[in-house]
């Protein structure tokens, strides 16, 4: 009887887990529970080191206090840039106008004939047809405002959480109910999970950043084309590529629009290598969480694709780390 009643309350956990899991991507809080849970997870990993140099929990809020000094430091240089940016082309609308002008001009040159009715012939054009643009799709433009909005004020949210729930470490020898006793295990599979994912995650960045450098320095060169602001994009490409499918989606762009910049062959030639650097991913990604997770590729690849149809680029993102979880489960319960 004993058994059975610690079985249900061991389901029960994982219902309750499982429910909020499958409840973050609808609500979109995707991005509270990774940033939450990447703190959680760095505080606990740093706080070791720390305890070294300081005795007692002291060195947990001397980790917290780091993150929060490096996270805040982070999102006030990147502000301060955009502002700055933002600033200096209003400071010199003409060199900007003139520079704009220049790209329209050397389009023009390189595009075709039909192309040429699609494209505005100076910048007085390009202006009303933005502004027409706007005009438009003004709508679609408050809801990106307002989802880039949400998304950042939760993610601020969620790392503030993880901070928090850090510093609730329980005691050791401490007794906990049955249910709060499960609950615990069920996190505490989940934050294995989310490591080994969030590692693998970082191998693939440096595969794509390694791959990008042969491309942008070898392959390239070789043709006698040298993209500019190369080293920056390799850069780019490690940070984004931090980010599953859609960071590796963020880097490729720059990397396509610095290319067309050249000329319409090399923005064809660069999007073609991209095409496949992005295919290759998918295999890529689940080859390498699935040797992390103890998970055949195909595994992965397809609980990539369900959550991609169910929840789009969120689900494709979410996916690997949801069913480490899962599998974790399955084990721990001895059905596989």
């Amino acid at each position: 009887m004993q058994i059975m009643r610690s079985n249900q309350i061991r389901w029960l956990s994982v219902l309750i887990v499982t429910g909020g899991l499958l409840l973050i991507l609808p609500l979109h809080l995707l991005a509270c529970f990774i940033a939450g849970f990447l703190v959680f997870e760095l505080i606990n990993a740093l706080t070791p080191y720390f305890q070294k140099i300081i005795s007692g929990e002291r060195a947990r809020w001397v980790v917290v206090a780091i993150i929060a000094t490096l996270v805040i430091s982070c999102l006030t240089l990147a502000i301060a840039g955009i502002a700055n940016f933002l600033m200096e082309d209003m400071r010199n609308p003409v060199a900007f106008n003139a520079m704009v002008s220049r790209l329209l001009t050397d389009a023009q040159s390189r595009l075709s004939p039909v192309l040429l009715h699609y494209l505005p012939a100076n910048i007085e054009e390009l202006q009303r047809s933005f502004l027409q643009w706007l005009r438009e799709h003004i709508v679609m433009i408050q809801a990106v405002g307002k989802n880039a909005a949400h998304v950042f004020l939760t993610m601020i949210i969620g790392m503030i959480l993880g901070a928090i729930i850090s510093l609730q470490q329980p005691r050791k020898g401490e007794l906990h109910a049955p249910l709060k006793k499960e609950l615990l295990q069920r996190m505490h599979l989940l934050g294995e999970a989310f490591r080994n994912v969030v590692f693998a995650q970082f191998q693939i960045s440096l595969i794509n950043t390694v791959l990008s450098g042969i491309f942008l320095f070898g392959i390239l060169p070789l043709f006698g084309i040298h993209l500019p602001l190369a080293k920056t994009l390799v850069v780019v490409t490690f940070v984004c590529g931090l980010l599953p499918v859609i960071g590796n989606l963020i880097s490729n762009t720059l990397i396509f629009i610095v290319g067309l910049s050249l000329s319409l062959w090399v923005g064809a030639l660069v999007l073609a290598y991209l095409i496949i650097i992005h295919k290759v991913e998918y295999f890529l990604n689940a080859r390498i969480v699935g040797s992390r997770i103890k998970a055949k590729s195909w595994e992965v690849l397809l609980a990539m694709l369900i959550f991609e149809a169910a929840f789009g680029i969120a689900g494709v993102v979410a996916a690997p780390i949801y069913y480490a979880y899962l599998k974790s489960e399955l084990k721990e319960a001895g059905l596989i």
